[in-house]
């Protein structure tokens, strides 16, 4: 896996308390910058300090005799830790300082539900690294009184929880400082869809949602409301709909991957090519209707091959309905079904089970990691804007010549569970 990092994300918290909290923080034993909040390895979270670090990774105060009191001291450890801070809903900016002026630093960034931010960033003993990314931070509630309906599972994870928590992780992460810095004007990717976009809170589940945060530049953010088991209709009952249409605007793209879990609904008139297709061509108005650009995906196969080796389409109509609907409403089209196909041959159907699933619908890391780079690809040829904001340093992807597995090298997170996300 490639060293390099092409940061910008997505962020998602909740409610803030009623002060303003501190955007700048100085990390380590050492002298606190002036401006800064000083932040040690004994300081924890609580809701009335507003940051700090979660109790569920063990850090250590770096003390450097350095005249640069933010660069020369800093936290680090050997496994991963966690620092939240309490935010209101929004845009940032977030620029991160890593390094150690007595040792190597190689530290790997996600936020909130394990979202990629960059891969490893290693700096040699002495040396630091200022990364940018750009994030979202957003809460359940609707005008109204109102919110979205969280599923049972969600109310616990930290996409909902009411603050933006950074995950560092990698061989020896090393903060020396962050800062915070509220972005209003910065352009959102809105994301839509179920359990194969959504982002997975435990290993070893995983998405292309989940990853693609990290191959956009910082200035965009990345806010994705898939939810595990979630169809079209579903979430507009939760109100997930409503949510990101409250918070679309000019300049913003709706990306929205339905399928999996509508073909399992039964009844008069519903179906691929009457109700499903009927509320796509709705809320692709309601998204142009707020000046925002709509994205339709087609979603990824499950692991399912024939007697000849070829994927099995097990999606019935969705997929075709949702081109239909691309080309009719002349709305851009990401033909990742047609593209996951390409892809799973060409791992290999033993290798697809073992490297890119966890079970016949759900992917690994590893699985999602590519899925993402085939979006990114279909973005990066397309005309949409979003090509702009994919760095250079993104190369081309094949899906029909994927990444070595063995090169996949992004930590997995502390948390593990063995029971699958809602949703088949």
């Amino acid at each position: 896996m490639r060293t390099a990092f092409f940061p910008a994300l997505i962020l998602t918290t909740a409610s803030c308390l009623g002060a303003e909290p501190p955007m700048d923080f100085d990390f380590g034993s050492g002298p606190v910058t002036e401006g800064y909040t000083g932040v040690k390895a004994e300081t924890l979270f609580s809701p009335e300090l507003g940051y700090g670090f979660e109790p569920r990774g063990a850090v250590e105060d770096l003390a450097r005799e350095q005249p640069d009191p933010l660069r020369g001291d800093g936290c680090a450890s050997e496994k991963p830790f966690f620092f939240s801070v309490t935010l209101p809903e929004g845009n940032y900016d977030i620029t991160l300082t890593t390094g150690d002026q007595e040792g190597r630093s190689d530290t790997v960034v996600k936020a909130e539900d394990r979202r990629l931010l960059s891969e490893a960033i290693v700096t040699p003993r002495g040396e630091i690294a200022v990364t940018k990314f750009t994030v979202n931070v957003r809460t359940p509630a609707l005008s109204g009184g109102k919110a979205v309906k969280l599923k049972e599972r969600e109310k616990s994870a930290l996409d909902w929880d009411g603050k933006l928590t950074m995950e560092f992780n990698g061989a020896r992460p090393c903060v020396a400082a962050l800062n915070i810095t509220p972005a209003p004007n910065a352009p959102t990717v809105f994301l839509l869809g179920d359990s194969t976009v959504a982002d997975q809170a435990k290993e070893p589940w995983s998405t292309w949602g989940q990853m693609l945060p990290r191959f956009f530049r910082p200035g965009i953010a990345v806010a994705n409301h898939a939810s595990s088991g979630e169809s079209l209709s579903g979430a507009r009952a939760a109100g997930r709909l409503d949510k990101v249409l409250a918070s679309v605007r000019k300049g913003d793209w709706v990306l929205v991957q339905f399928g999996h879990n509508d073909q399992k609904q039964t009844g008069e008139g519903i179906g691929a090519f009457t109700s499903f297709t009927a509320d796509l061509k709705k809320f692709v108005a309601e998204v142009r209707e707020k000046g925002g650009s709509p994205l339709l995906v087609t979603s990824p196969h499950r692991n399912a091959f024939d007697d000849k080796g070829k994927v099995k389409n097990t999606l019935g109509d969705y997929p075709e309905a949702v081109r239909r609907v691309a080309k009719e409403q002349k709305v851009p089209l990401v033909d990742l079904q047609a593209m996951s196909a390409t892809l799973y041959e060409a791992i290999g159907q033993e290798k697809l089970k073992a490297a890119a699933f966890v079970d016949g619908s759900h992917h690994s890391g590893y699985g999602g990691y590519e899925l993402a780079r085939c979006v990114i690809e279909s973005l990066r040829l397309g005309s949409t804007g979003l090509e702009a904001w994919i760095p250079e340093s993104v190369a081309g992807f094949d899906p029909g010549k994927p990444d070595p597995v063995a090169d996949f090298a992004i930590p997995a997170s502390p948390g593990k569970s063995g029971e699958k996300p809602e949703g088949d």
